[in-house]
């Protein structure tokens, strides 16, 4: 980091309620939307740690509704970790104010916008799944936060990503893409588009079912990446990171999420699909997680449609995925030239794994409904 841009942001710094001098700025973590930076102040010989991030407007473009969706839902479960006796300090983020005390962000003198929380110190996050044991702990943590908010208003949040978890609208920008074909690629993907169309009538069934109130909107994570969950050296969940996508959803969202991402035995661009596969052993342990924590707030309809949604959540990023190579790579980076196009067939060959073993997943979630209700 040249001095000059350590200078400026250490202006920006500045402009939060902290005490003390900057002692160093450093780059931290391996998001792909916010840049992230550790800040370490020192007053009086003690050091305290702060976590300075660039919100992306180009993906995030109404910074003030974002961080009102933060600001509300971590303010709520604050309240709720001290009525448990708890503590709030690392429970959830803690958004800092500007030096008014108006606002939970600065905006510097070139337009970017910028926001501050202390770092929550002694805790370690997971970039893979190598042990059913913590992502059942990362299960319950997700499980503990849609719990938490289980009684927030979720219609009051703005929807920060405009039909981030619509599949029904990802299918028709599918078609269109198909029908553009800006980059001349249609004609080589006719075996995953046809993948994709003859999945076409499932893509509408969450939103419809959610439309006529057979599932209820809640507040939802939308990014239920195990990196998301902090753990502490037990591997005890300590805090739900990364709220920039809570907005009103489904829980479904959330747990079909974590199974594509964490309950899959390959990367997400493994070019082998013989190694694709649906792991139920980890299935079971996210679901056990997620059902202990968040069981008792959800209906008996969502628990039904827990195999089901991960399922559709796998098939939705698999169309993201095929659309964004149709359209010429515009929104996802890629390494090589059909990068997009790996990602889409690795996540078509576990939509496939799904719906296999879907008999067996609807199996184990009647056994965990069994295990803690009797049922």
């Amino acid at each position: 980091m040249s001095q000059l841009i350590e200078q400026q942001m250490e202006s920006v710094v500045f402009r939060f309620r902290v005490k003390g001098k900057v002692k160093s700025i450093q780059a931290f973590g391996n998001g792909h939307i916010n840049r992230s930076y550790i800040v370490t102040m020192v007053e009086g010989g003690e050091e305290k740690r702060y976590t300075l991030q660039q919100i992306n407007t180009s993906v995030f473009r109404n910074p003030d509704e974002l961080m009102e969706n933060i600001q509300s839902i971590t303010a709520h479960i604050r309240r709720k970790l001290r009525e448990e006796g708890k503590d709030p300090e690392r429970g959830t983020l803690h958004m800092m104010s500007d030096r008014a005390g108006e606002h939970r962000y600065v905006k510097d003198a070139y337009g970017s916008y910028w926001r501050m929380y202390p770092f929550i110190d002694d805790c370690i996050s997971y970039d893979i799944v190598d042990c059913p044991d913590v992502f059942r702990n990362a299960a319950r943590a997700f499980g503990t936060f849609q719990a938490q908010l289980a009684d927030y208003p979720a219609y009051t949040l703005n929807e920060t990503i405009p039909h981030f978890h619509d599949t029904g609208s990802r299918y028709m920008d599918f078609e269109a893409a198909v029908a553009r074909d800006l980059v001349g690629r249609a004609e080589s993907v006719q075996e995953e588009i046809a993948f994709v169309r003859a999945h076409r009538k499932e893509t509408y069934l969450i939103q419809n079912a959610i439309i006529a109130g057979e599932i209820p909107v809640r507040v939802t994570h939308n990014d239920t990446k195990l990196n998301n969950v902090l753990m502490d050296k037990e591997n005890n969940a300590v805090c739900v990171v990364d709220l920039d996508t809570v907005m009103p959803g489904s829980a479904l969202y959330d747990f079909g999420d974590s199974i594509r991402f964490g309950a899959s035995t390959a990367l997400e661009d493994e070019e082998d699909l013989s190694k694709v596969q649906l792991d139920l052993e980890l299935f079971e342990a996210f679901a056990d997680g997620y059902l202990e924590t968040a069981g008792p707030a959800m209906t008996t309809k969502e628990i039904e449609w827990l195999p089901f949604a991960a399922k559709m959540m796998t098939l939705e990023c698999g169309i993201r995925f095929l659309t964004d190579y149709l359209n010429g790579d515009t929104y996802f980076k890629i390494a090589h030239a059909e990068h997009n196009l790996v990602r889409a067939r690795t996540q078509f060959k576990l939509v496939q794994e799904d719906e296999d073993k879907m008999e067996e997943m609807q199996a184990i979630i009647r056994a965990l409904v069994h295990k803690y209700t009797g049922k």
